[in-house]
């Protein structure tokens, strides 16, 4: 369990040092454990840890790296996709070389590359009423990363009913936006957004287009807010939604309250399990 969720201090990391963590190890993550915030305690949790991120796109790419050089112990992709050409503008984890290749196979590749200590975990499927379940099991800390909002509604439900934490990031054009969700204890994305956007009101990011460098941006953000989480560092972005402008080059934060009216974590939620929210968004049971 993630050191900022056990309800336990995490123990005095004036005591460790770099040389308690042995080997390879002690040298790859060498710049982690000199920082006080992290240390060979908060690299120990980070090994420990496991992370889910679903999709292996804009968003996932960035994160992926930079959660599979960090040393998260076990990380979960998943993504039902295989690569396009159009892909590669954003997406980096994939090269000219893997198009038509499933997005999972691609990016486990770069990753047990990247650092074959970390297990990685290839869910080839999609993220639904299903199969959600099952996969948020085996994970502490999820992550979105998609471009589709009935599943960006369907995550947040169900990390809510489920009591996951969510690192939530979504991209258009040249804007990001962000926020970390505690289930049930912290503001969520339909405290913020109730319901699903009619057919056709939001414009999709195939519709509308994506900066690419907006991807790699928000996606590093949703990295650290997650290694945050695990090693009890920081303030994470809970009941606070960041704005990222990068026409304006801004960053803009605004304070977010958890909604007593909440369809899913308010006073009186009429989403309660997860057929409920996959009726409501439209997704096949």
């Amino acid at each position: 369990m993630p050191a900022a969720e056990s309800g336990r201090e995490p123990p005095p990391r004036r005591e460790d040092t770099p040389e308690d963590t042995a080997g390879d190890d002690r040298a790859r993550y060498l710049r982690h454990l000199v920082i006080p915030e992290i240390g060979p305690a908060g690299q120990r949790a980070l090994g420990r840890a496991s992370v889910l991120v679903v999709g292996a796109g804009g968003l996932g790419s960035p994160c992926l790296f930079y959660l599979a050089a960090a040393g998260v112990g076990r990380l979960g992709v998943v993504d039902h996709d295989v690569v396009e050409v159009s892909n590669l503008q954003r997406q980096i984890i994939h090269s000219t070389a893997d198009i038509g290749r499933p997005k999972t196979v691609s990016a486990a590749a770069k990753l047990r590359a990247l650092n074959p200590g970390v297990e990685v975990v290839e869910h080839q499927l999609s993220f639904g009423p299903q199969t959600a379940a099952d996969l948020m099991a085996g994970y502490d800390v999820v992550v979105t990363a998609v471009d589709n909002l009935p599943t960006r509604f369907f995550l947040n439900d169900a990390c809510v009913l489920c009591g996951v934490t969510l690192v939530e990031a979504a991209i258009l054009r040249f804007v990001g936006l962000a926020t970390t969700i505690r289930g049930g204890e912290t503001a969520c994305y339909r405290c913020l957004f109730p319901e699903l956007p009619a057919g056709g009101s939001v414009p999709s990011p195939a519709e509308a287009g994506v900066f690419g460098p907006v991807a790699g941006v928000m996606g590093c953000i949703q990295a650290a807010e997650v290694i945050k989480v695990i090693v009890g560092a920081g303030r994470p972005l809970y009941d606070r939604l960041l704005q990222f402008d990068a026409l304006e080059m801004t960053f803009e934060e605004v304070a977010v309250q958890r909604d007593p009216a909440c369809p899913v974590c308010g006073e009186a939620p009429r989403i309660t399990d997860l057929a409920t929210s996959a009726g409501g968004l439209g997704l096949t049971p």
